[in-house]
């Protein structure tokens, strides 16, 4: 069984897509989440080209998403995180570290032309497993 996350505390879609999913294996539920980047609820993007400002929204943005699920960034097993720009590696990986200080994912940064919203530095997505 799959269920679909989305939440009004995001902007609006653009397209045919969810925030996330939840999908149920009996033991366990696995939780993808769509990428998410720094855009508030009206589709602004925040904290425009600071890719530390962005990545503790994003980071909080995935909080969200994983609580609607009933999971938590200590669930996460696999993140990916995009970027437009490698030299912020170091940046990121400050704020990475502190959310992910628990689960310790295993993880894939990738340096992109570009992101879907200008002025937007990087995206990450994740996959989570909960233990029921």
């Amino acid at each position: 069984m799959k269920t679909k996350i989305n939440s009004s505390e995001f902007a609006q879609r653009l397209g045919a897509y969810s925030h996330g999913y939840k999908v149920d294996l009996g033991s366990a539920e696995l939780i993808f989440t769509t990428g998410q980047i720094a855009l508030d609820k009206n589709g602004n993007v925040v904290s425009p080209d600071d890719v530390v400002g962005q990545s503790e929204y994003v980071f909080q943005s995935l909080e969200k998403i994983l609580k609607e699920a009933g999971s938590s960034l200590g669930d996460v097993v696999k993140a990916t995180i995009y970027v437009t720009d490698i030299k912020d590696f170091a940046k990121i990986s400050q704020v990475r570290n502190k959310y992910f200080k628990d689960s310790e994912p295993v993880s894939t940064l990738v340096e992109v032309k570009n992101l879907v919203k200008d002025g937007c530095r990087l995206e990450i997505e994740v996959i989570a497993v909960k233990q029921k």
